[in-house]
């Protein structure tokens, strides 16, 4: 819409109306009939990834224009997947987005919440009070819950001596994906990796350090996280050497072949001696490249460049193991890890420049021929590779997003290291919570909170649901349980093992992520309910 859909005009009296552009073919909802038909898109995308949520919840498969097809169970993607036309679907799906940017888990359940606060709103529209009374009155309940999870959190050891209760809560992370088959070995992947690059003191983990490469073919067994960069390249030729200990790298960003005049002009060579000359003179000057660099003393160049055959053949003579047109990324990556410094000119490189590594490998698989460079043992042992392999490209794919979600946790938990118990149990606690508050209050906000107690309980009903319990019967007894036992560690037994209790599980969340689900999905109900008046143009997309 422009910021002005019309013209001023002026009645004979010299009143001003205006006349709205195209009027006849926009198509116009206002009032409470917006709010309906926002509360309806809303509530349909969050039932689409509502059986998507827990450790047994289902995956979705999601098939582009072009055929591509993802197997997913991640939030965040099937709804960037999912082609959605309506305005409020595609706020939903930017909801889903920023909690997998600001921390990386929990988008399904960010969706869920959100759609659940909308149904309940609805009800209270159709008791006749205002929407804007409900939404103030969901922000004051909001706050009563992020209160309740304070004080329910509990101090949480990350300790790198100690891995084993980080690596619980990343299981609790994967619970739900496709790797859950091998789900010990890849949390404690996701935990390595994340201890490998985090700073304790600082609270910080700088995820630029951390590359996850994959490769289809083998078990997902196989994957294994490399203390070390693994670059997607090989060695120039195939008669270097295939492994190289104590290695100091060149790292180049010029161009490693003869000089060629890369001039507009043409350059006539009008007899044979000419020719010969030319050539001895590219020669002369390569030679002399490979010389500077082996007199810096590097054992390996990686360049960013390729070079063709010839210098290729000469890098062989003179013993110069090479890798090239590595890409950007990964030279920076290699850079740091080595401790060496990129280098764009030839003239420029000194010994202090090289990187070191203890071990340069290079890495085949299956019968395909297909290889792959390990760096390893580097000075710099901050950056590291978690390596995945998988049957299909779409385990892979989905391996790799799940692995993404473990690393997001386990980082957040350096950042802030209070916990709360998962399964539903937190949801239930705070919905206790904002329930006893509602009794307090003789204002009409007092509707507005027990809604929000209620939508609450949509994440523990949701668990149940798809673990095959009774929903309804589950969450009574759970709520009856936590107020008797004032337990608020009593969660849903999605694994039907026939206890609730989600301590002895270990089925923890941090803290960080459930504040952040409640805080979303409650301004973004806050805003649908503050729209009343929708213009579109009449083309059916509404």
């Amino acid at each position: 819409m422009n910021a002005f859909p019309g013209t001023f005009a002026f009645d004979e009296y010299g009143r001003p109306f205006i006349i709205l552009r195209d009027q006849e073919s926009q198509k116009r909802i206002t009032g409470t009939d917006a709010i309906k038909t926002h509360i309806m898109a809303a509530r349909q995308i969050a039932s689409t990834v509502k059986t998507s949520l827990g450790p047994k919840g289902l995956d979705k498969i999601m098939v582009s224009s072009d055929g591509d097809v993802t197997v997913t169970n991640d939030g965040a993607t099937i709804m960037k997947l999912m082609e959605v036309e309506h305005e409020i679907a595609k706020l939903m799906v930017q909801l889903s987005q920023s909690q997998d940017d600001e921390i990386g888990d929990g988008t399904t359940g960010v969706v869920v919440l959100a759609g659940a606060l909308l149904e309940q709103a609805e009800g209270l529209i159709d008791r006749g009070i205002h929407p804007i009374r409900i939404a103030d009155g969901f922000e004051l309940a909001a706050q009563c819950a992020i209160k309740q999870l304070d004080a329910i959190a509990e101090p949480f050891p990350v300790d790198p001596n100690n891995k084993e209760p980080l690596i619980q809560i990343a299981m609790t992370t994967l619970g739900s994906k496709i790797v859950n088959k091998c789900h010990r070995q890849m949390a404690e992947m996701a935990v390595d990796a994340v201890l490998n690059v985090a700073d304790i003191e600082k609270k910080d983990v700088n995820f630029e350090l951390i590359k996850i490469e994959t490769k289809v073919g083998g078990r997902m067994e196989d994957s294994m996280l490399v203390k070390g960069v693994i670059v997607d390249k090989t060695l120039s030729h195939s008669q270097m050497p295939k492994e190289l200990r104590n290695v100091k790298l060149a790292i180049l960003t010029c161009p490693f072949e003869p000089p060629k005049p890369k001039t507009k002009h043409k350059l006539d060579v009008t007899s044979a001696e000419d020719y010969r000359a030319l050539r001895e003179y590219e020669q002369e000057k390569f030679t002399q490249m490979v010389k500077q660099v082996k007199d810096a003393g590097a054992t390996l160049a990686i360049c960013q460049w390729g070079f063709d055959d010839e210098a290729n053949h000469l890098l062989l003579q003179q013993e110069l193991p090479a890798v090239r047109w590595v890409g950007g990324p990964e030279i920076e990556l290699i850079a740091i890890a080595t401790g060496g410094r990129i280098v764009p000119r030839f003239e420029e490189l000194t010994s202090e420049k090289l990187g070191s590594a203890g071990l340069v490998r290079e890495m085949a698989f299956g019968t395909s021929k297909d290889k792959m460079l390990v760096i390893e043992e580097c000075k710099n042992s901050k950056a590291v590779t978690i390596f995945l392999r998988g049957g299909n490209a779409m385990i892979i794919a989905e391996a790799k997003r799940s692995i993404h979600d473990a690393i997001c946790v386990v980082r957040s938990l350096v950042k802030d290291s209070r916990i709360v118990y998962g399964g539903g149990a937190a949801e239930i606690s705070c919905s206790l919570a904002v329930a006893k508050e509602a009794d307090q209050l003789s204002t009409l906000e007092q509707y507005a909170f027990r809604a929000f107690s209620v939508a609450l309980e949509s994440i523990p009903l949701a668990l149940a649901e798809n673990s095959g319990l009774h929903p309804i019967e589950t969450l009574s007894e759970l709520k009856a349980s936590q107020v008797a036992e004032k337990k608020p560690s009593l969660g849903v037994d999605c694994m039907l093992t026939g206890d609730s209790d989600m301590k002895s599980h270990n089925v923890v969340e941090s803290l960080n992520s459930k504040k952040q689900q409640i805080l979303l999905s409650t301004q973004l109900v806050k805003m649908i309910l503050k729209i009343d008046d929708v213009r579109s143009k009449n083309d059916g997309s509404m």
